[in-house]
């Protein structure tokens, strides 16, 4: 029996994979200098996806009862988050350099592998011991 839980967990999933392909493939136009990055729906598109990811994950958090500040491992996610929204920003449209804008795509991606990692185990030091 499918659970309502399993649905958003699903779709949240769904969503992260779709984020993180379109990231690597809209950085991989940004240093091959594509004109696609220019097109409208792939300024769009990443939005919609965005939009669901973070719709799926507030419901999954309503439907737990975890919340960041209250679980680490949610905290950590959430700083992730920032992270990687902030360099992805760098990566793909603020980077006032090619240098600075690879360099903010390798962090993003890095950020994104913490992200996942972190979801993965539900420990915020995923990488330890």
């Amino acid at each position: 029996m499918i659970t309502t839980y399993g649905v958003v967990k699903s779709v949240h999933i769904a969503c992260v994979a779709l984020s993180g392909a379109g990231f690597v493939l809209r950085g991989a136009w940004m240093v091959r200098g594509s004109p696609m990055l220019a097109r409208r729906w792939v300024r769009v598109l990443p939005h919609v996806v965005d939009t669901a990811l973070l719709a799926s994950a507030v419901a999954l958090t309503l439907n737990t009862g975890q919340y960041p500040l209250a679980q680490d491992w949610l905290t950590a996610k959430l700083l992730g988050l920032l992270a990687y929204i902030v360099l992805g920003t760098l990566a793909l449209k603020r980077g006032r350099t090619m240098g600075i804008r690879i360099t903010a795509f390798c962090g993003a991606l890095l950020a994104f592998a913490y992200i996942v990692a972190v979801a993965i185990t539900k420990l915020a030091a995923p990488y330890g011991n």
